[in-house]
């Protein structure tokens, strides 16, 4: 199990105030002080790698995959019945109750709840997927291969999506979007592990290491403006997503405003097209100009298909040793679970207001996506001008996560309040720009700092089972509520809580500092084996 690439160094230090988390201290009175190395093998970020960097990421800004389910949820409500009227009945009528079923395996199934089992589905597949091949990214030039055919799986998934012209094919409209779910949070994991190894070859992170190694700055000033750096680059490619919101939002409105094509029964496959080719005319660059950076050779007498899961299980033996990179990867785990549940049930409530409409969404994703860029540049100011760290950030951009499902629960007992009304969805769009946005950005920049070097992907891999694309427990939870209640609002506690548990663990049982010099050493040691 050993990787044959060289070790970090641990670079002893005067005078001996920084330890690492287990505080090993010599017993000349210094202290061992756990940094990461730069590898001076792989070569510098230049500036044409890393704009296509950020165009990948302002073209893989998940507007498509949003349509993808207002269309499914559109097709399967169209193709189902109401349970009250019985079958043969419309759901869409103006007398209809405001149940919606679909035969399902010798009964029946709320389309919500429908749904919500694609959802609990594909995270099931990015299970499987994750622990099997994220790993085998950190090995040779695996990585960048590895994101370009999830990327084109998507890409061809989103084209796909052409053929959905009649509401008889929302069975395959569930199969595409499970097809692009999958295959976009693979996107999300596999461009997201690229990221720390760019942060560690950029120009000014090389300057800071060797004014480190010089003795011109101490570990402390070291590790805060690796971080700042680290949150540069990531809350920019968080901009360009955003940006990437905005313009194909945009772009989408010269589809759906102008009659000759707003009247079109097409118009919603040919708006997917539109968002995807944008995707595809930004996204290629990425796979042109990134320069190699190529990790190990597999070790000798492992291969491909089991090297995953046997160094995900020598590094949760070793979990001891990573306490805190586990306990965050835990907790986001339930914390993002809860925030992209909450997001779905939202978003399902939305969808039924304003009768499935692309134009109104495009819309609302306008107002969430200008709200997004500015809150992502305004907190990004607000760091790096306090030098405010990053897990400081994260809490308060955490707070609305647990505001949101709190506000929905309101709507189970009234309906003036609670995700009844038109301006509560563009409030909610609103308020998920100006917190959500920071909050994935500071989340990655966390998994980034507590992740060991030279071990991006197996980490990232297991990151990815908490990134925006992915839930579990909570479809698989709300849909057995939404079935025996009929009642959307009755999910929103169960996320209530389960936000607010994952948040409390993360505030009070993460600290950053230790984690990051515990996953220094750690990497170290892996390498001396």
């Amino acid at each position: 199990m050993s990787i044959a690439t060289p070790p970090e160094s641990p670079i002893t230090q005067d005078p001996p105030g920084i330890v690492d988390s287990k505080s090993d201290s010599l017993s000349d009175g210094k202290a061992v002080i756990f940094v990461a190395a730069v590898q001076k093998h792989e070569p510098s970020v230049t500036r044409r790698e890393l704009w296509s960097y950020y165009l990948y990421s302002n073209g893989d800004n998940g507007v498509g995959l949003g349509y993808t389910l207002t269309l499914f949820q559109s097709l399967a409500t169209a193709a189902g019945y109401d349970p009250v009227d019985g079958p043969g009945s419309s759901c869409l009528t103006n007398t209809a109750s405001g149940q919606c079923v679909l035969p399902w395996f010798g009964g029946t199934k709320a389309v919500s709840s429908i749904i919500l089992v694609a959802n609990g589905v594909s995270f099931a597949i990015m299970t499987v997927l994750f622990t099997s091949i994220c790993s085998v990214g950190d090995y040779g030039t695996w990585g960048r291969w590895l994101l370009f055919v999830v990327t084109a799986i998507c890409w061809a998934a989103q084209y796909g999506c052409m053929a959905l012209t009649s509401p008889d094919r929302w069975k395959l409209a569930m199969a595409l979007y499970i097809i692009g779910f999958v295959s976009y949070g693979a996107t999300l994991v596999f461009y997201g592990a690229a990221f720390p190894r760019l942060a560690r070859n950029t120009p000014h992170s090389r300057q800071l290491h060797d004014k480190y190694e010089k003795g011109e700055m101490s570990a402390e000033e070291y590790e805060m403006e690796e971080s700042l750096e680290k949150n540069r680059i990531c809350n920019i490619f968080t901009v360009h997503s955003n940006i990437g919101f905005v313009a194909t939002y945009a772009l989408n409105l010269a589809l759906l405003i102008p009659p000759k094509t707003a009247n079109d029964p097409k118009v919603d496959i040919y708006t997917l097209a539109l968002d995807n080719s944008y995707w595809v005319l930004l996204g290629i660059w990425w796979f042109i100009f990134q320069l190699p950076r190529p990790g190990p050779s597999l070790p000798k007498g492992e291969n491909y298909v089991t090297v995953g899961w046997k160094q995900i299980w020598a590094a949760l033996k070793t979990y001891k040793h990573l306490p805190y990179t586990f306990v965050y990867i835990v907790a986001f785990f339930l914390l993002a679970d809860g925030v992209n549940t909450t997001g779905t049930l939202i978003g399902i409530c939305q969808n039924d207001k304003f009768n499935f409409s692309f134009l109104q969404q495009t819309y609302l994703g306008l107002a969430q996506a200008i709200t997004s860029t500015l809150s992502t540049l305004g907190f990004w100011y607000i760091q790096r001008y306090w030098k405010i760290s990053t897990k400081k950030m994260f809490v308060v951009t955490n707070i609305v996560s647990i505001l949101l499902p709190l506000w929905g629960m309101v709507g189970i007992w009234t309906n003036k309040f609670g995700f009844h009304n038109v301006w509560e969805f563009w409030a909610y769009n609103v308020l998920a720009g100006l917190l959500q946005a920071p909050y994935y950005a500071f989340s990655l920049t966390m998994m980034a700092e507590l992740s060991p070097p030279g071990f991006d992907n197996m980490f990232f891999g297991l990151f990815g089972l908490s990134n925006r694309a992915s839930s579990m427990v909570g479809p698989n939870v709300i849909q057995v509520i939404i079935d025996k209640t009929n009642n959307n609002w009755q999910g929103f506690p169960f996320l209530f809580a389960l936000c607010t548990a994952a948040s409390m663990v993360i505030w009070f049982g993460v600290d950053i500092k230790k984690g990051r010099r515990d996953a220094v050493r750690w990497a170290a040691a892996r390498r001396g084996d």
